[in-house]
């Protein structure tokens, strides 16, 4: 029995979906588990991001044809792009909002910019501009 290229490419898109379904199947494991909103940004994107990459490339390995790179590349694009910025306003969202547990947080670089902004903030309502 020989084994040809057709053979090892349907196997190698075989592991990538499976691998990068599992990863996305992490992301969402860990949306349900972790146990505050940071952690739980961190499992939605690292994981995720990856997954997708690796089951995209196993469905274009799998359809074997060239026309559909260009949408499997566009579709992950726009994942690599959309998810770190959503995870970005989530984050800064639970943080002014204080829906966080400050324990879990080892270095907190954005309190002086969050009070400094609450401090002009704060100013600006006590002295509305005339007008």
């Amino acid at each position: 029995m020989s084994i040809t290229f057709d053979s090892w490419l349907d196997l190698v898109a075989a592991i990538l979906l499976v691998v990068g379904t599992s990863l996305s199947a992490v992301a969402g494991f860990g949306l349900l588990r972790f146990p505050d909103v940071l952690s739980r940004m961190h499992a939605a994107t690292k994981p995720q991001v990856l997954g997708l990459l690796l089951a995209l490339a196993g469905l274009g390995l799998a359809v074997g044809s060239w026309k559909i790179l260009p949408v499997l590349l566009v579709a992950w694009l726009m994942q690599l792009i959309t998810a770190p910025v959503s995870a970005h306003m989530v984050g800064r969202a639970t943080y002014r909002s204080h829906h966080l547990h400050p324990e879990s947080i080892a270095v907190d670089d954005l309190a002086k910019v969050v009070k400094e902004q609450d401090r002009l903030d704060a100013e600006q309502d006590n002295n509305p501009p005339a007008g």
